[in-house]
């Protein structure tokens, strides 16, 4: 990259959307790096769209930026990032995110489906122990208060392929996770599917929780993964 620019894209997981990025992208900035984010369609209340139309939002954004990217994906939203990225892309950060193959879906691993493939899904009965359980109160109740129905159908259609066997990869497992179950995170490391794992203490959302820390760890793990070419 010629003018020394280093972009990062943030793909947001179930139920949420660009605002939840809201606390890291000023950390990120201060780092150096030019930030954006997608918004995934999945999330907009209709029940028709897919992880393929969230892929396809990730690939268009993507195509968008000129020169190479980081991509820094969390929770569900690994599975788009896994379809879409493509030879623009330098890396792949999985933050408490799945990490599926070729054939696979959100469910695959759960033995799902167990559900209309046409529903949508609420949070769960309780959100603020299972994605925010160390956020200041005042994030959590916001944070609730804007989270946002999501596709079955995203949990459900099958990823084409999976680009972190070819695109250099971290896994960052966060060590009090009540949300993402563990099977996902125990695979990943069992089948080598990262070229780096790294481990923050606290829950599921560290990018509300300990956004200064998760930057910082941002910039040791692009330093830490392998440079293709």
């Amino acid at each position: 990259m010629t003018d020394g620019t280093r972009n990062l894209v943030l793909v947001h997981g179930a139920w949420h959307g660009p605002w939840c990025w809201e606390l890291f992208v000023p950390e990120l900035e201060s780092r150096g790096w030019a930030v954006s984010a997608v918004d995934l369609p999945s999330t907009w209340g209709d029940p028709a769209a897919g992880m393929r139309d969230d892929a396809r939002a990730v690939r268009d954004h993507l195509a968008a930026i000129d020169g190479p990217v980081t991509v820094l994906a969390h929770s569900y939203g690994g599975v788009p990032a896994t379809e879409a990225a493509g030879p623009a892309v330098e890396r792949i950060i999985y933050l408490a995110a799945h990490m599926l193959a070729e054939g696979e879906s959100v469910i695959t691993p759960l033995g799902g489906p167990w559900f209309p493939a046409d529903a949508d899904f609420a949070p769960g009965p309780d959100p603020e122990q299972a994605l925010y359980p160390d956020v200041p109160d005042d994030w959590t109740r916001k944070a609730v208060g804007l989270l946002r129905p999501q596709s079955a159908k995203a949990f459900t259609e099958e990823l084409t392929r999976a680009s972190w066997r070819t695109i250099p990869s971290a896994l960052v497992v966060c060590d009090d996770d009540l949300s993402l179950p563990g099977l996902f995170v125990d695979r990943a490391i069992a089948q080598g599917m990262a070229d780096v794992v790294r481990h923050l203490p606290g829950g599921h959302s560290p990018f509300l929780s300990r956004p200064a820390e998760l930057a910082e760890l941002v910039g040791e793990v692009t330093a830490a993964l392998p440079v293709v070419g």
